[in-house]
């Protein structure tokens, strides 16, 4: 007897199936009939749900929206969380430079889902800053930062660390990574107007000591 399945559920197994898939071939190597052999459907069933292989990558990403910036979000509403405390939280939790959601970023980061990285890249640009944004104002009232500007400072520094922090765009030797890092802190301090030092704190969640960061 055929089996029946409610929409959604179907939706979510030919989900499941292309991630896994994506994972081991990557998006260019998985083929529309490796999906349809992995859930076990009929192609008509597929593209019922979905129009193309892209069409099930672009759900898939939002998934991984959900997963990135849903977490990142409600430590952005926890005002009982410092500011500088809670902005460091919001990046670990968005996995700009490992976090939770690691395992997403390595399988994003093979070479053969070269246009999933891309627009999970997209996804943080956009994402991200305006998360960042209600902390930086909140900041601002407490006079911790002073800067008119706190979306377009936000936007800077994701793009800056989505960009030289991405192994697959810039390659860092442990010395030079680390000095980008020191830089990085230095010039977010001085983008929000905030007290010299102020931020140096956030190297721990690159896993840098309070040592290192002063050598």
């Amino acid at each position: 007897m055929r089996v029946v399945k409610e929409a959604d559920e179907r939706r979510n197994e030919i989900l499941d199936a292309a991630d896994e898939l994506f994972g081991q071939k990557g998006f260019d190597g998985t083929s529309t009939n490796d999906i349809l052999e992995k859930v076990g459907i009929a192609r008509g069933t597929l593209y019922y749900h979905f129009k193309s292989k892209e069409d099930i990558m672009d759900a898939l990403i939002e998934r991984y929206n959900v997963s990135l910036l849903g977490a990142a979000q409600e430590i952005a509403a926890d005002k009982s969380i410092p500011v500088v405390e809670r902005i460091i939280r919001v990046v670990m939790a968005l996995n700009l430079n490992g976090g939770s959601s690691q395992e997403i970023m390595e399988h994003i980061h093979k070479p053969q889902n070269a246009l999933m990285h891309q627009k999970i890249q997209k996804v943080i640009i956009h994402g991200v800053p305006p998360i960042l944004t209600g902390i930086i104002r909140e900041g601002i009232e407490q006079g911790l930062f002073n800067t008119p500007y706190p979306y377009e400072c936000m936007e800077m520094v994701v793009i800056y660390a989505n960009t030289v922090f991405d192994d697959d765009m810039v390659t860092l030797t442990d010395e030079e990574r680390l000095l980008r890092m020191l830089a990085f802190i230095c010039n977010v301090e001085r983008l929000l107007g905030a007290e010299s030092g102020s931020l140096m704190d956030a190297m721990k969640m690159f896993g840098v000591d309070d040592g290192a960061a002063n050598e």
